[in-house]
């Protein structure tokens, strides 16, 4: 029992000094010591960071990515019309903003030319904003806004040889699309509204000639239904239905006011991203309002096709056709037309790519029987002097057969260099 006592006694002492201990002068850490606001309620002492471990702040990034480009060719045309030479010069620049939801991508360019007989001229100007946006896991949505200015060179191969100068064409669009997946189903909606302004054309026959009434509104909403039927094709039903409004009758006393209609069906197709192909067929009605006016039922076509088997190599075709205006210095209602493209790259390295592309095509403008037939093919490489430099050397061949124009044919050979950021 006295043993006991002496244990119990020997630790109420030790407590004590331990807790005289703990009142005592504040702890010091380093000969620093902690002053009472660091051991208030919810503020904790924290340990030095070694100057060597410190973590820097990242660089805030700019809300766009800019690039920007301009290059100077120079042009020599042989055609049956007459030589020339032109000289254009090319500024161009693209802004890209990649959101955690939304993408956009703003682009923009010009094209100044100085012709043979030395006058320099703006032949186009654009700008374009393109947005795509996922709404949820199986629904995309996409839009754009363009707006671009126009004129062609006088004298250029094939065009009327009455018009001296080429009026100016003002172009404005705006342009939407909603797409939903609901398991092997594809279901997209499109629409689309365009404002096209024509200037005045300079004519031999007919002096200063005016071209309000080739001004039109042109609008059109179109469905896409598309089903998997295997994990390699889909098949694929599209109808269409759209709207040209034009300001004013032309010289006949006319408007050319119209509702066009199209129903087709194809097929679709990818392979591993190596191969992807598209072909459809259907039928297009071109109804105007005007009684007096022929109205034009055409078979539609349209196909396409895409090889790429590595990052080298890329080849495509297409054809297509269309119903659209006239445009200005154009007789006739509306102008049916058929194209066929196809073009082929190859970069051979780091420093030197070859292009290659051919087109044939075949067009009617109702109302008034002209007709053209036209194909032509090029060639071009370009070579990269380092990542910011590259020369680009082309040539081509144009065949144009118009029942109205007659026969050119012209080859052209250009030689330009492309600075880029």
């Amino acid at each position: 029992m006295a043993r006991q006592k002496l244990i119990i006694a020997g630790v109420l002492l030790a407590s004590t000094a331990l807790a005289g201990a703990a009142w005592a002068d504040p702890v010091t850490v380093a000969d620093k010591t902690l002053d009472g606001e660091r051991l208030e309620a919810g503020i904790y002492p924290s340990a030095p960071m070694p100057e060597g471990f410190a973590v820097p702040d990242e660089p805030a990034h700019p809300p766009f990515e800019l690039d920007w480009s301009i290059g100077l060719k120079g042009s020599y045309t042989a055609a049956t019309g007459g030589n020339s030479f032109v000289t254009t010069l090319n500024p161009a620049f693209t802004a890209t903003h990649q959101g955690v939801r939304t993408d956009l991508v703003l682009n923009g360019g010009a094209s100044l030319a100085r012709n043979t007989d030395g006058t320099l001229g703006v032949t186009g100007l654009n700008l374009q904003l393109d947005a795509v946006t996922a709404l949820g896991r199986d629904t995309t949505a996409s839009g754009s806004a363009r707006i671009g200015l126009s004129q062609d060179l006088p004298g250029a191969p094939g065009a009327n040889p009455l018009v001296e100068v080429p009026p100016q064409v003002l172009t404005a669009a705006l342009s939407g699309a909603v797409e939903r997946r609901f398991g092997r189903f594809d279901l997209s909606v499109t629409g689309d509204l365009e404002r096209t302004l024509y200037g005045p054309t300079t004519r031999t026959d007919t002096g200063l000639t005016d071209n309000s009434a080739d001004n039109v509104w042109q609008g059109d909403v179109g469905l896409r239904l598309g089903v998997e039927a295997t994990p390699i094709f889909d098949v694929f039903t599209q109808a269409d239905i759209g709207r040209d409004w034009f300001d004013q009758a032309g010289t006949s006393g006319i408007k050319n006011d119209a509702t066009s209609r199209s129903l087709r069906g194809g097929v679709s197709g990818s392979w591993n991203g190596l191969l992807s192909a598209s072909a459809s067929v259907g039928v297009g009605q071109h109804d105007f309002d005007d009684a007096g006016l022929t109205d034009i039922t055409t078979r539609l076509y349209d196909a396409s096709i895409a090889y790429s088997p590595d990052t080298t190599l890329n080849l495509t075709a297409a054809l297509s056709t269309t119903i659209e205006p006239t445009g200005a210095d154009v007789g006739g209602t509306a102008r049916v037309a058929h194209i066929a493209t196809a073009s082929a790259s190859y970069t051979v390295n780091s420093w030197l790519r070859l292009r290659a592309s051919a087109d044939w095509g075949l067009s009617t403008v109702e109302g008034s029987g002209e007709t053209e037939r036209r194909h032509g093919f090029g060639a071009g490489a370009d070579y990269k002097f380092n990542s910011r430099t590259a020369l680009s050397a082309d040539y081509a061949y144009s065949h144009r057969d118009n029942s109205l124009n007659g026969v050119t044919d012209s080859h052209s050979v250009s030689l330009g260099v492309t600075l880029k950021r």
